[in-house]
């Protein structure tokens, strides 16, 4: 029987080993998925918020036992872990709050007696999710996919095998009837296939752009709907009129969230040539500061990357960049010793030409870049093929406008970090994906739009 494994990435040592599902138990759940569907969908929508609600409850109840075990599993700080548990329960309390208006019927005038838009479920959805956000990632899709009266089979990334599980644990203590969410232990090469069951009606995938571009490939054969969220390489632009101080600041937490692995975390550092060494030297001053070590130690600032593969990619991703002429002001290579430890690094001179740039950074290291004025900005800000977040830092009114309107983004965030809202729409544009979770958006994702017209 395979086994999926779970290592600490601080130390390297493996600490679990969980039995991956047979063909057999694979065949039960999603015929469980199936049967649950019909009974699920017919539950009113006050019945299923409350207990959407209730799995808030859970999840804030058990939000440190939850954050160690995050941070267990793919190193994130046990601060952060807990607030993404804290967070996970935000988005459900949301949906339960709101689920009900985003659903409700809408009348459309038109020449018949009665003409309406009416939102329904569509059955068992497949999410494929990665480790970075091995709880928030899931209940972003799962409380409106399950508020909407689908259920949902989660099949998660390989590495956090006991994260999924705990997942699933949640639903159970929350009360819902079985089978509404299920974890499918499997590797990625199962994953077509569970694509093409006729049992699963929708795929969200949350992952590398080749990940996505393998399940949407998989999901147009089979005539399913997507939705992708595939990573970035977001832009964090500072001009004159910023208070460079307060950018500087914020630049070095929009690099180093989640140890510097979200996909919209910022990458790119865009600096105005007027501001430019100012910021660099703040910028620089406050990565270098930032203390690197054990997650569960309240002291740490950036913890280990998820695995040492993770970390021996980004070393040689910064090692190319360095070879076509990057400089590293702050760190750039990999810490010695135990665990998958990559410090905060700044590049400068950064190679744009380079294959390597139109790659996504996933750790701690910031390409900074000076540009000659907001066209060359908006220019370099659009120049890769992806678009899921942007920052901009402009006390002018009329750069601002430019730049709402002009950066190829999913997202814009003036003067302050990009960051993930239940309560706004998320999602990318280019290679960064397609479709929005979260809001009424991520609600209606994953509905037949049903028309319905009455005749007298």
């Amino acid at each position: 029987m395979p086994y999926l494994n779970s290592v600490n990435p601080a130390t390297g040592e493996a600490f679990a080993q969980t039995e991956a599902h047979p063909e057999a138990e694979v065949e039960r759940r999603l015929a469980r998925a199936a049967q649950a569907f019909h009974l699920w969908r017919k539950r009113p929508v006050q019945e299923r918020a409350r207990l959407v609600a209730r799995a808030a409850e859970v999840l804030e109840a058990g939000k440190e036992r939850f954050g160690r075990l995050m941070t267990q599993e793919m190193g994130k700080t046990l601060s952060s872990a807990i607030a993404e548990a804290e967070k996970s329960a935000w988005g459900c309390r949301y949906y339960a709050e709101n689920a009900e208006r985003f659903l409700a019927d809408e009348q459309v005038e038109t020449g018949a007696a009665l003409s309406y838009r009416r939102y329904l479920p569509i059955g068992p959805v497949l999410a494929v999710m990665p480790w970075n956000y091995p709880f928030w990632q899931v209940f972003r899709f799962a409380a409106p996919a399950v508020m909407a009266g689908n259920v949902a089979l989660l099949k998660h990334a390989s590495s956090v095998p006991l994260c999924a599980q705990a997942i699933e644990e949640v639903f159970r203590m929350a009360g819902f009837p079985d089978g509404v969410l299920q974890a499918l232990l499997v590797g990625a090469d199962r994953v077509e296939r569970l694509v093409e069951d006729p049992r699963v009606v929708a795929v969200t995938v949350t992952g590398s752009e080749g990940a996505g571009r393998a399940v949407a490939a998989a999901a147009g054969r089979a005539i399913k709907k997507t939705v992708l969220e595939l990573g970035g390489s977001d832009a964090f632009v500072v001009l004159p009129s910023a208070d460079v101080a307060q950018a500087a600041r914020a630049a070095v937490a929009a690099r180093t969230v989640n140890n510097g692995q979200s996909c919209i975390a910022a990458k790119r550092f865009i600096v105005h040539r007027q501001v430019h060494a100012q910021f660099l030297e703040r910028f620089a001053t406050g990565m270098a500061a930032l203390r690197v070590g054990d997650p569960m130690d309240p002291g740490t600032d950036v913890g280990p990357l998820a695995s040492a593969g993770e970390r021996d990619r980004l070393a040689a991703q910064v090692e190319r960049l360095m070879r076509h002429g990057a400089r590293a002001l702050v760190g750039g290579a990999a810490l010695p010793g135990p665990g998958a430890f990559y410090p905060p690094t700044v590049l400068t001179d950064v190679p744009r030409g380079s294959a390597t740039y139109r790659e996504e950074i996933f750790g701690p290291v910031a390409l900074v870049i000076d540009v000659r004025d907001l066209d060359e900005a908006i220019a370099v800000a659009n120049e890769l093929p992806y678009g899921l977040g942007s920052s901009a830092w402009t006390r002018d009114p009329a750069e601002r406008a430019r730049l709402v309107d002009e950066l190829e983004a999913g997202a814009t965030f003036l003067n302050g970090m990009v960051a993930s809202d239940p309560r706004l729409p998320f999602g990318g544009v280019k290679r960064s994906g397609y479709g929005r979770e979260l809001s009424r958006e991520g609600i209606r994702e994953f509905v037949n739009v049903k028309t319905v017209v009455v005749q007298e």
